[in-house]
Parts: C-alpha cells; sequence; structure tokens
C-alpha cells in the first residue's frame, strides 16, 4: 500500500519538494502526484524580462520530472478539504493523459469536469499572486508581473507604446525596482516613473541607496517617494496629496497576496490566509498537511515572520521534504534554521545590486554593485531553476524506505515530532 503524497503547485518550492521527496523515498512505497496548471516550470524571478521582450528557455516539468516516478497533474486546484483529505480539480487538458514514455515523466489529465483525488500527505505550495491593496482602479487599469500571463499581457501592452509615453511603475520594492529598470534600459524611449510609499530603497544600506539612486538616474526613472497611490485610471495615477501622474501604462507591484483556499479551509491560517506551520513546515492544526513557500506563515531568525520569497520558499522546500520523508522513514527529523544572506536585485540587464544582509533580514555596510552584481544575479536565478530540476541538496543517493505506513487507506501519518 503507497504513502500518497499530494503536491499542490509547481513553483520554485513545490517541485523542488516534489523532487526531493521522490529522491528520498522508494517508488514502491509512495505516489507522488504534483498538481499544476501548467506543463512548464515558470522562473517566477524572471518575469520582468518576460515584460520586456526577453524569451525564456522552457523547462517542461515532463523532462525535469522524467525517470523520478512524479506524476505531473495538469489540473487547476479548486477546493481543498483537510478534513476529508481530499483535493477538488478540474483539468487544464481535455485530452486523457498518458505515459510520457521512459525518457519522460508521467503527465496525466483524465477527463475535463471537476475530480476529488484523495492524499495521506499534502504539502500546499500555491503560492500567490498580485495584490491591489484595494486601490480603486488598480484591478481595473493596472498591468501586473506576478506570473506569466500578467507578464505577457504587460509585455504585448509595451510593444504598442510610442516614444515618449510613460509607464508607472507602482511599489517601490524588489519587484518594482527590477521591473522600472527592466524597462527603462529595454525601452530609453519610453519615461519611466516609479511611486513608492516610502524612501527609494529605504530598506538599504547607505552604499546600497547611494548605488540604486546612481542607476535610476543614469537609467532616466523619474521617482516619487513618500506618495501613497489612492486610484488608478486609464491614463493616470491618482496621489493621496492631489497629484496626478500621467500613465499610458500602470504596473502594480506592491506585494503579494496568496492564494484563497486554504482561507476557505478549517487549517489554522492568518487573516491573510497564510496558514500557520511549525519549524518542519508542518500545518499547527492539520499534521498531514505542510505548508511551504508563499503560502506558509513561517517564523525565521529573531522570531520574525519570513518573507515571501524564493530565498524563503527554497530553504521551507528542503525542509518540508526532509520533515516528511524522516516522518515516514523513522528517520531524524531536520533541524536548519532557515535564515537569510543577501538581497539580489537586478537592475537591467547591466546593472545589480547585491545588498548582503544579518541572517533576520536586515541590511550591512556591505554591499556589491555594477556588472558583478548583475552576473551574480544571474547566477542566483540560474541556480535557483538548477536547485528545481536538482534538488537533492545533501541528501545520500539511497532512498529509504517508509517504515510507518498508514493503518488504513487515507489515514494520516502522526509521529510526534
Amino acid at each position: 500500500m503507497q504513502h500518497r503524497i499530494i503536491v499542490l503547485g509547481g513553483g520554485y518550492t513545490g517541485a523542488i519538494a516534489a523532487g526531493r521527496l521522490a529522491k528520498r523515498l522508494r517508488r514502491e512505497d509512495v505516489a507522488i502526484t504534483l498538481v499544476n496548471a501548467e506543463p512548464d516550470f515558470v522562473e517566477r524571478v524572471r518575469m520582468h524580462q518576460l515584460a520586456t521582450g526577453q524569451d525564456l528557455r522552457p523547462r517542461p516539468f515532463s523532462e525535469m520530472f522524467a525517470g523520478t516516478g512524479v506524476e505531473l497533474r495538469l489540473a487547476k486546484v479548486t477546493g481543498v478539504d483537510v478534513d476529508r483529505k481530499t483535493v477538488t480539480v478540474t483539468n487544464t487538458v481535455t485530452d486523457a493523459g498518458t505515459d510520457a514514455g521512459a525518457n519522460g515523466a508521467d503527465v496525466t489529465a483524465p477527463g475535463s469536469g471537476p475530480e476529488e483525488l484523495a492524499y495521506d500527505t499534502l504539502v500546499y505550495a500555491l503560492g500567490s499572486g498580485w495584490n491591489s491593496q484595494a486601490v480603486p482602479g488598480a484591478a481595473e487599469h493596472a498591468y501586473e508581473i506576478a506570473g506569466r500571463p500578467g507578464a505577457l499581457r504587460l509585455r504585448e501592452r509595451l510593444t504598442r507604446l510610442d516614444a515618449g509615453q510613460t509607464v508607472v511603475v507602482v511599489g517601490g520594492g524588489l519587484t518594482g525596482l527590477e521591473c522600472a529598470t527592466e524597462i527603462a534600459e529595454a525601452r530609453p524611449d519610453l519615461h519611466v516613473s516609479v511611486v513608492t510609499g516610502g524612501g527609494l530603497g529605504d530598506w538599504l544600506s547607505p552604499k546600497g541607496r547611494e548605488h540604486l539612486r546612481k542607476v535610476v538616474g543614469t537609467l532616466g526613472i523619474t521617482v516619487h517617494e513618500h506618495t501613497t497611490v489612492t486610484g488608478v485610471e486609464a491614463d493616470r495615477v491618482l496621489t493621496a496629496d492631489g497629484t496626478a501622474v500621467p500613465a499610458a501604462v500602470t504596473v502594480w507591484t506592491t506585494g503579494f497576496a496568496v492564494h484563497p483556499i486554504a482561507k476557505a479551509t478549517s487549517l489554522e491560517v492568518t487573516g491573510t490566509g497564510q496558514i500557520v506551520v511549525d519549524g518542519t513546515m508542518r500545518s499547527v492544526s492539520h499534521p498531514d498537511v505542510y505548508a511551504i513557500g508563499d503560502a506558509a506563515m513561517a517564523m525565521g531568525p529573531g522570531n520574525k515572520p519570513l518573507r515571501m520569497s524564493c530565498a524563503s520558499g527554497t530553504p521551507a522546500a528542503w525542509q518540508a521534504a526532509d520533515a516528511i520523508a524522516a516522518r515516514l522513514t523513522g528517520g531524524k527529523l531536520p533541524n536548519a534554521p532557515i535564515r537569510y544572506f543577501n538581497q539580489c536585485i537586478s537592475l537591467g540587464r547591466k546593472e545589480g545590486l547585491i545588498q548582503y544582509v544579518t541572517a533576520d533580514d536586515r541590511a550591512v555596510r556591505a554591499v556589491l554593485t555594477g556588472w558583478p552584481a548583475a552576473v551574480y544575479k544571474e547566477l542566483v536565478c540560474k541556480g535557483a531553476a538548477w536547485g528545481v530540476a536538482n534538488p537533492t541538496l545533501g541528501l545520500p543517493t539511497r532512498r529509504r524506505r517508509v517504515t510507518r505506513q498508514p493503518a488504513a487507506v487515507g489515514s494520516a501519518v502522526k509521529a510526534s515530532a
């Protein structure tokens, strides 16, 4: 009797967790299913590049998981019942899936209507999307780059802009800075502005802020600091002080909102819908559920919540996969605290900023700037994608046998921590 592990979401965290579990556990003992709406892995950290016309390398899951035993289910998750231990999905392709063959992963998509999948262990990695912050007009008029559809929509719109038109990026965080500088570099004929509620890069060290301002100035980007956006219209952005900033295109990058499904379950969640987890990424209310990435409320050094980022999600995925494997095989639970080392910001293709930080993500004096920082950031992006296809860092090559099978089909493995 196989232990059924379902992983929801094929972003960085979900894909890493699925692959790592497949490397840790014997195929005879577990059935691992990755549920994702798209057949390809999306490098979310490169969406600003996609939006400016750059083509990204295709990364099909069928190739990434070839020979691992991970089954890819092409479907959209529409519901989770953590009490009945089922997931409801609607398939995103209508043709019946078949085995991809000896050189490919199993891909299935039977039927086209809603279907329930039963699990013994659930890994919830549905991530997050853009957050309009309920600002009037943002959802109707603004563009976003939280995922591939949004990035492609912005890409198409940018190609239709004439020289001299204005692009306004709302949000001065990492995503906003990367988006604004990428557009300004790719389209020097446009006027690019950034609207931020605080000071430009005010969380960076003095050297980091100085370099950021230098690059932004060189690219000709206008910055509206300490400015609150109160509305978005088709051709302008409205601010709290009554100013109207002209905008042929508005790009909204003010943060992320988690997928709403978890909040509709009996899982213990925060007010924003993140699943509350312990140090092994296991739900504090439902021990057969693990949450990773943006979907999880996990605490890091200094008892501070981990920020929504690939830097948090990747080690969280390792932690969850190793904890699941340990509990199923009677092994030792992982005890590696998640910490930060740096924040990597691309400022176009030729410039970058690496801000070194403390374990709890506070900026220190040291920074890396210029083209070395751009190369560093590119290596980080490539390394993140490589880690999805090769999730076995620090693992022995031998798979371990499951020794703690559920007592009956659908029951949970509730080994004590």
